[in-house]
């Protein structure tokens, strides 16, 4: 193994560990002094954006402590071939509608040793800067290979952006002269054929609600068994009740209403999720889509034919790329965003 790439790998394995213990009781922790400063910007990131509340920023924190171990890291990136002599500078557009949702493209960069000009989010300006800091005391090589850019991006060899649609316009006119991946919009649905255990639909809930639906591994979609009992999952979702008490989500659940009633749009709700039959893939918050059918083989048609607009499939059948239920929100080293191999994609540049 490569010295330098093995002290790359360690860093990230030590954040993975202070990720850990800031959210156990344990009274001799690895790093003390940075696990304090965390519960400092833990608490200035939800101050930012009270999107990110205590339980995601948690989440978020607790899904990547599980993916940054050592051997998780070494399994990872030993596929490809790495070259430690980099030179090339990648600048990252970061979006912010969850808890560091950058930051796999800043993993996958930096432990290819390139310099990284980051454009941070204006949603999520607050832990990323923190956990370059951390990794630069782990690992002092990283002290010049971050950069973080406000203002015009110029000097560097390839660019990863993420944003909307609308953005990734703006990302195809400024950038398509550089190597780019550039990512835009994407939904998550779940194919249930009504045999779904109590657990799998529990499960459901959390890819439904977790991050309050604003991920684009968040499902917004679900397609169900013409005839099917929707109070099942109503009774799935009565744990994420408390939800309905978070300022922004309620005002976005009360809108959405409203706007149906005025449409005369037909509609349940239970006082916390409207449940509206559509054949949208991407529902607003507060509000979950769903479609009936009578083929499955026809749903199995439709995602392929929209593959270019879905990140994640939940579901117990057999379907490509299926996900697990309840595992949308813990993706895994190598699920990469729009199914493309961002470490890939920076060694050929």
């Amino acid at each position: 193994m490569d010295t330098d790439l093995k002290k790359r790998i360690l860093a990230f394995d030590d954040l993975g560990i202070l990720f850990h213990e800031n959210f156990i009781e344990k009274n001799d922790k690895t790093f003390p002094e940075w696990d304090s400063i965390l519960d400092i910007k833990l608490k200035e990131a939800k101050s930012f954006n009270s999107w990110f509340t205590y339980d995601n920023l948690e989440l978020s924190l607790k899904n990547w402590s599980n993916q940054l171990k050592k051997e998780n890291l070494k399994n990872w990136i030993f596929r490809y071939n790495i070259n430690n002599d980099n030179n090339k500078t990648i600048a990252i557009i970061m979006a912010g509608n969850i808890p560091i949702v950058g930051f796999h493209d800043l993993l996958c960069s930096m432990l290819l040793n390139y310099t990284c000009i980051v454009k941070l989010s204006s949603e999520d300006k607050v832990l990323i800067p923190f956990i370059v800091d951390f990794l630069k005391y782990r690992y002092p090589l990283f002290s010049n290979k971050v950069i973080f850019e406000e203002n015009k991006l110029k000097n560097f060899d390839a660019v990863i952006a993420t944003g909307s649609n609308s953005s990734h316009k703006y990302f195809e006119y400024y950038f398509s002269k550089y190597p780019n991946l550039l990512r835009k919009t994407r939904h998550s649905v779940a194919v249930l054929d009504g045999n779904e255990s109590d657990n799998d639909l529990a499960l459901l809930s959390n890819d439904i609600f977790d991050y309050f639906g604003l991920g684009c591994r968040s499902v917004s979609k679900i397609f169900v068994p013409k005839g099917y009992d929707l109070d099942l999952l109503f009774n799935a979702f009565f744990k994420h009740k408390e939800i309905i008490n978070h300022n922004k989500y309620v005002n976005n659940f009360d809108y959405n209403k409203a706007v149906f009633l005025m449409s005369e749009e037909k509609f349940i709700e239970n006082g916390f999720i409207i449940l509206k039959q559509d054949p949208k893939l991407g529902s607003p918050i507060g509000c979950l889509y769903y479609e009936e059918y009578e083929d499955v083989e026809k749903v199995y048609d439709t995602i392929r034919k929209s593959k270019e607009h879905i990140q994640c499939i939940v579901s117990n059948n057999v379907i490509d790329r299926v996900t697990n239920f309840g595992s949308t929100q813990c993706p895994k080293l190598d699920d990469y965003a729009d199914n493309v191999d961002t470490v890939d994609f920076l060694l050929k540049i």
